[in-house]
Parts: structure tokens; C-alpha cells; sequence
């Protein structure tokens, strides 16, 4: 059995394409059956809220919110980094479906459990 990607991603409108390429890999993962995670953090985590994704656009790549929902669509994992969503005041309620604040408990277990991390 191939082992889930944990795909890390740390920026958001400030650089659209360092935003936009974790969901790209993503992405491609999910369409080919494998399991995927984002993982949120720094301004990463506000890629999670709702109307957001709409913003980040970068000429010559598909917009995020394209890419996103296909991510979604096709059984991908969202994770937001609770110690980052708190200072910036993001609770729960202001995640997209199919998003999930965790802890950092949450992202070690993943990796002991055989997760492949990779930062795009």
C-alpha cells in the first residue's frame, strides 16, 4: 500500500504561487486514488476560510479555488495548524468544508504512522 502524503504549505495571497503549488501536487495525488493532506500553517492557514481562496490567482496557473475543490472533490484532506489559525483568530466556523483545525499531536502522529512529508 502506497503511504499518504502530508504536503505542507505555508503562504497565501502574499506569494499565489507558493500557495497554489502544495494543492497542485495535491491535486494530481488525489485524481490518482492516493491519500493526501495539506497542512496549513503560518499564512497558509488562511487558504481554510471561506472566501479566501477565491483571492489567490497567479498567471499562468489555474486558480486556487479550482484546484481546491477538486483536491476536495477527489477525498483530499485539509489540515490548519491550531497554533497558527489562534493568534490570527480563525476558529472552525470560518473553515471551508472538508477543512480541520489540529493540533500539533495530530501532525506527529500522521508521521509516525508512515506519512511521507513533503514541502513544495
Amino acid at each position: 500500500m502506497t503511504k499518504p502524503l502530508l504536503i505542507h504549505c505555508t503562504h497565501g495571497k502574499e506569494d499565489a504561487e507558493r500557495a497554489i503549488l502544495p494543492f497542485i501536487v495535491g491535486n494530481v495525488a488525489v485524481t490518482a486514488e492516493k491519500q493526501a493532506t495539506i497542512f496549513l500553517t503560518i499564512e497558509g492557514v488562511r487558504l481554510a476560510t471561506k472566501g479566501y481562496a477565491e483571492q489567490v490567482t497567479k498567471e499562468g496557473f489555474t486558480p486556487l479555488k479550482e484546484i481546491l475543490d477538486s483536491f476536495i472533490a477527489n477525498g483530499g484532506k485539509i489540515w490548519a495548524c491550531g497554533a497558527c489559525t489562534k493568534p490570527r483568530g480563525i476558529t472552525q466556523d470560518d473553515l471551508i468544508d472538508g477543512a480541520q483545525i489540529v493540533t500539533a499531536a495530530n501532525l506527529v502522529e500522521e508521521l509516525v504512522n508512515g506519512s511521507i512529508s513533503v514541502t513544495v
